[in-house]
């Protein structure tokens, strides 16, 4: 997979000068924020690394997360998602020209994983969370012809999209999801929990809507990958505030953990972190020290595979997924 192929360079820099936009009109005021402890443990001390776009990213000194804090609080934040200019560009602009090849590219191999690590779950109740155009589900479905699919979606335009899909449609947020309780079989939740106000909450609230035995199926950034340790405050992933939450492995296994479920699967299986260090490189967006320009430009096409083989094998890729499950009894 190259990264042209899921998000067009161009494309990419307009919405991020909008993000750089949208944070300072929506979030000018101080008092629309507040201060949060780590998302992943709990502790509130907080050590400051940088600050970007006018938000303060620190890290846990215990278990290592990078997080904004002060953060937006939960009904402002839910405005920005709804209304921002950015966000809408993300949607129609960034999103809706690659969302065939991000289909192709993510959405199909991640139904095929499914697939293929919970065979038992084939005709029972899936539900995505966050599930936006529902390409996930499309893709399971057609593997999965006889299991129940539902889009858990709070945009009233993806919903419809998801509706039309003839998809089960849950309109609203999962931690407002009245009901379900014990009802679902596996839960996903795919490049959402960066995103969120108190990423617990929703890991909780998935523990209680999966029955005994269910499963929940997550990816997000991790702050401890490869391009973005390199990269750190000038990444193009750290954008609040749309991204807030960088968790790392350990983090991510304990975020579950709490919550109560036991982590089978711990991965970071990403293969763009050798790419974008590249584009990082050509673009000369930031001097990111003698080796990397050396092996950008003048490594070999085997040396470069081999670097990104290593970085996935070792858990230090920034695109990280988790599998969990609730005990059975």
């Amino acid at each position: 997979m190259k990264e042209k192929e899921i998000r067009n360079p161009q494309t990419h820099e307009r919405y991020l000068e909008m993000v750089r936009a949208d944070a300072a009109a929506f979030f000018g005021d101080a008092r629309q924020l507040e201060e949060r402890p780590c998302p992943a443990c709990g502790d509130s001390r907080f050590h400051r690394e940088f600050v970007k776009f006018g938000f303060t990213y620190g890290t846990c000194p215990t278990c290592r997360t990078l997080y904004v804090n002060p953060r937006p609080k939960v009904e402002p934040l839910r405005e920005f998602y709804v209304h921002s200019p950015s966000s809408r560009y993300w949607v129609e602009e960034f999103f809706k020209p690659v969302a065939e090849a991000r289909r192709k590219k993510i959405f199909r191999p991640r139904a095929a994983y499914v697939a293929e690590s919970l065979p038992a779950l084939a005709q029972e109740k899936i539900g995505d969370i966050g599930a936006g155009f529902g390409l996930f589900l499309e893709e399971l479905r057609r593997r999965w012809p006889r299991g129940q699919f539902v889009a858990i979606e709070p945009s009233p335009e993806m919903a419809a999209i998801c509706r039309a899909k003839d998809l089960g449609v849950e309109e609203t947020t999962i931690e407002d999801l009245p009901g379900s309780e014990g009802s679902y079989a596996l839960l996903t939740a795919f490049e959402l929990l960066e995103h969120l106000h108190t990423p617990e909450s929703m890991v909780a609230k998935a523990y209680r809507l999966l029955r005994p035995g269910g499963y929940f199926l997550a990816t997000t950034l991790s702050g401890e990958g490869f391009d973005i340790q390199i990269m750190w405050d000038k990444s193009r992933s750290v954008f609040p505030p749309h991204h807030l939450n960088f968790l790392n492995p350990e983090s991510f296994a304990l975020l579950c953990r709490n919550a109560g479920f036991e982590v089978k699967a711990m991965e970071t299986p990403g293969v763009l972190d050798w790419q974008i260090i590249e584009g990082a490189v050509q673009r000369q967006e930031a001097p990111l020290g003698r080796f990397w320009e050396l092996l950008s430009r003048h490594g070999s096409a085997e040396c470069k595979q081999e670097l990104q083989q290593w970085i996935t094998k070792h858990r230090l890729s920034s695109h990280m997924r988790v599998l969990a499950q609730k005990p059975p009894t």
